[in-house]
């Protein structure tokens, strides 16, 4: 029975098993690839964030530590089992981890730390959980649904948005180039090499993006959506190997269905005489409007900043700008002596790993956190330098272009939020 505050509870726990459990799986892919060395624990050096420069990876088994923390409170947090310490701690694990270095940035990280941070702040442990001991709430506040739904509707919408382009939809790329690289996939790959079938696939994911999350709220159009978001994660995921961002949105999105749907599935679920939930306070209501403000502001605020977004990426993280993007660089870094005059060049791949060095070669606050580490490096051996790059870079099929001032100092350059001159406005034609 739903009121004007409550709802069936049966929904809520479903998105919080499915939450708990595809998360300790995450945790534990990423282990057993050996990513948890190779990403944190063997670099010499990590692109961190502006205002976050504080945060670095643990040394040795630390890491590791970490991760084995994600698993234990993700999987409580699958059970209901001490459910407001187990989220709590899983958001700032978590988190903690999406910090540490930008060339391992995601949008999908991104939404698992906004999705931790709300859970925190629900009741999702009252009901068919081992907190609740069989004799937990089986109504939830209606407000935790309903934030839950527009928080996963903005990353579809905002998505949508961001295809609005004229690459996208005109030039059809990066889809083009994505599909021409895996025409060799059985089945799928022949679909690649038919003409259109680019063109095809920007319009419908532009479509699909902008109005999945209104016709899944719609009894009558529920089906035909969810089955659009299964095939639609299913042939990305396979097509484009984007780990585990596809089950993520497939699993999580039944939250859009009727509070009640887990009953369907299993008819054993109690149905026995509920506790009342607390009302939203009015703090909580003011709080709520905040979040969702911060969250179309910030995929916004690239409008502060001149140039082309996808080029300059000032303000390109946390927008859910999701693949629309392909950059590749070729990259020469050299130091100058202030005193001197003379030059050298530098290898990155003393600091580096390749991933870092790709990441870094498109990507002009990637190439400003580095040049500020050369400097520091140089500066304890006694050297006052200045580096300079030679950054060419091309983007969706485009010819390669300069990306900065190669006559500019970067180690001089200040790392804030304010636009860089040092930075090309656009790519080429």
């Amino acid at each position: 029975m739903e009121t004007d505050r409550e709802v069936d509870a049966a929904s809520l726990a479903a998105f919080r098993a499915l939450f708990g459990l595809l998360m300790a799986g995450a945790a534990v892919r990423f282990w057993a690839k050996g990513w948890i060395g190779a990403l944190y624990v063997e670099p010499a050096f990590h692109f961190t964030y502006w205002g976050f420069d504080w945060i670095r990876p643990l040394p040795g088994w630390g890491m590791y530590a970490v991760f084995a923390g994600l698993i234990v409170t993700a999987l409580a947090v699958a059970l209901g089992l001490l459910y407001r310490w187990a989220i709590a701690l899983f958001f700032v694990l978590f988190t903690y981890v999406e910090l540490l270095d930008q060339a391992t940035y995601l949008n999908h990280y991104y939404l698992v730390s906004l999705l931790a941070l709300l859970m925190c702040f629900m009741p999702l442990g009252r009901s068919f959980s081992v907190d609740a001991r069989g004799q937990g709430a089986l109504r939830a506040p209606r407000w935790c649904l309903w934030t839950l739904r527009a928080q996963l509707g903005l990353v579809y919408v905002l998505a949508g948005i961001a295809k609005l382009n004229a690459d996208w939809l005109i030039e059809a790329e990066p889809l083009s180039t994505w599909l021409a690289a895996r025409s060799d996939l059985p089945g799928l790959g022949a679909l690649a090499t038919i003409d259109g079938f680019a063109h095809l696939m920007s319009w419908g994911g532009a479509v699909f993006d902008l109005t999945v999350p209104f016709a899944l709220l719609h009894r009558r159009t529920r089906p035909f959506a969810y089955a659009g978001v299964v095939g639609f994660h299913l042939v990305t995921g396979v097509m484009f190997q984007l780990g585990m961002f596809p089950w993520i949105m497939a699993l999580l999105t039944p939250i859009f269905f009727s509070p009640s749907w887990p009953r369907r599935l299993w008819a054993s679920l109690p149905r026995g005489a509920p506790r009342p939930s607390r009302p939203l306070p009015r703090w909580g209501a003011w709080a709520l409007a905040c979040w969702f403000a911060i969250q179309l502001a910030l995929p916004l605020r690239h409008h502060a900043y001149p140039g082309q977004l996808l080029w300059t990426e000032e303000g390109l993280r946390w927008s859910w700008h999701v693949m629309i993007v392909e950059k590749s660089g070729h990259l020469e870094l050299t130091a100058r002596d202030r005193a001197t005059g003379e030059r050298w060049p530098i290898d990155p791949s003393e600091d580096l790993t390749f991933a870092q060095r790709r990441m870094m070669a498109t990507s002009p606050d990637m190439l400003l956190r580095y040049a500020a580490h050369v400097r520091e490096r140089w500066a304890a051996r006694g050297r006052d330098v200045a580096v300079h790059a030679d950054a060419w870079v091309a983007m969706n099929g485009r010819r390669s272009a300069p990306l900065v001032d190669p006559e500019i100092d970067l180690a001089a350059q200040p790392d804030d939020l304010a636009p860089r001159a040092w930075v090309t406005r656009r790519p080429a034609p």
